[in-house]
């Protein structure tokens, strides 16, 4: 499945994962730890053990190095 991740503030890319992909397999795909990103859908926050089941979120950057 390809999933359109869009990172707030960043770049938008597309990534290829498992039909049975979870959230925190998605935000590894992009290159983030899971605890440091939460996953929107429609703006609403997903938890990171549930199975992707949309083409397109948004990643939004909890912690960043300063």
């Amino acid at each position: 499945m390809n999933v359109t991740c869009e990172v707030v503030g960043e770049e938008t890319t597309t990534v290829s994962v498992a039909d049975d992909a979870t959230y925190a397999e998605l935000c590894r795909a992009v290159g983030y730890s899971p605890h440091e990103v939460t996953v929107l859908v429609d703006e609403t926050p997903v938890p990171e053990d549930a199975t992707v089941e949309t083409e397109r979120v948004t990643v939004l950057r909890l912690v960043k190095g300063g």
